[in-house]
């Protein structure tokens, strides 16, 4: 079973539309697996009906095809927490788990560090980003950014960041275990998600007034200068079923890059390494990392060392070990 990660409102789905899709999947393929994927009942911010509809389409797998003599859950970015939350959920129905640069955190909290990102840059940087209030004011219609406006926005964001303060620039981004270059980037896709949830949550699900933020060249200057929303409505509504909880009884093997300019590893491993450890369930947990750069930047040799690895694991009963993959 597959997860696809985060989609744009109105983008063409990953996997029904996706040419790319078989070739992407060769990991497991070529493994003798078959694969069984969903486009999810809506695209944006969708970890609990990527659960549901995951959950509808094994049922539906086995109604059709028979039962498998195995079966592994698989995901990548929002694809891997949708992968967590099947496993902490459903995991009776699996042998394993392999979410791969995964949404891991608890949704609230990985949400809340791109709610913090604006805050902050729109304080230090103001005019360039689009203010977090507009973002959170669902009386207007949403309006997803096309991709193809990716690119031209970014340029012009970095250029505007670096003429006002580029030391600073590059000190904010490292704040956010960002390098100078995809800050641009990450603010474009981040500001998507942002009002992706805000329509969904209906409101603000947020509240920094409280928030003393740390970190930064001049932190008393940031905490005069960021923008400050209160929250409209309770985050439960939205983030509150599968919130993540660490609580997991099968293998997994999660497999992160070192640099992951939209899920840091502190983001995407520490957290739920944390959790896990709080449920007593470190035997059923493994992290192996690549040098890659760039989210989920893995070669299929990669995903198809961590996949065999984990398929050993349950073979033999012998935990696979944490590290790097070559």
């Amino acid at each position: 079973m597959y997860a696809h990660g985060y989609e744009f409102m109105g983008a063409k789905p990953r996997q029904s539309q996706n040419p790319q899709f078989l070739n992407n999947m060769k990991p497991f393929l070529e493994r003798g697996f078959a694969v069984a994927a969903s486009d999810y009942r809506h695209q944006g911010f969708a970890i609990p009906q990527g659960v549901d509809d995951t959950e509808a389409l094994r049922q539906y797998f086995l109604k059709t095809y028979g039962k498998p003599d195995t079966t592994f859950m698989v995901g990548h970015s929002m694809g891997g927490g949708v992968a967590l939350a099947t496993l902490e959920n459903f995991g009776q129905h699996y042998l394993g788990g392999l979410p791969l640069c995964p949404f891991s955190s608890r949704p609230y909290l990985q949400t809340r560090k791109e709610f913090d990102m604006y805050s902050t840059f729109n304080g230090l940087f103001p005019g360039i980003a689009t203010p977090l209030a507009e973002l959170f004011d669902v009386s207007k219609p949403y309006q997803a950014q096309p991709m193809q406006a990716m690119m031209p926005k970014a340029m012009a964001i970095r250029k505007a960041i670096v003429a006002k303060d580029s030391a600073l620039a590059v000190a904010f981004a490292r704040r956010f275990d960002l390098q100078l270059d995809d800050l641009p980037m990450s603010l474009f896709f981040n500001e998507n998600v942002l009002r992706d949830i805000a329509q969904k949550a209906n409101g603000n699900p947020y509240d920094n007034t409280n928030t003393v933020y740390s970190g930064f060249p001049n932190d008393l200057d940031v905490n005069r200068k960021a923008e400050r929303l209160a929250a409209t409505v309770n985050p439960t509504g939205l983030f509150g079923k599968y919130d993540r909880t660490g609580n997991i009884n099968k293998p997994v093997v999660l497999m992160h890059t070192l640099y992951d300019q939209l899920i840091p590893p502190t983001y995407g491993v520490t957290n739920f390494e944390n959790m896990v450890h709080q449920q007593g369930k470190d035997q059923f947990f493994t992290v192996k990392y690549t040098n890659g750069r760039g989210h989920c930047n893995f070669t299929p040799q990669q995903t198809g060392k961590a996949f065999d690895e984990l398929r050993r694991w349950v073979k033999t009963g012998v935990k696979a070990k944490a590290g790097f993959v070559e």
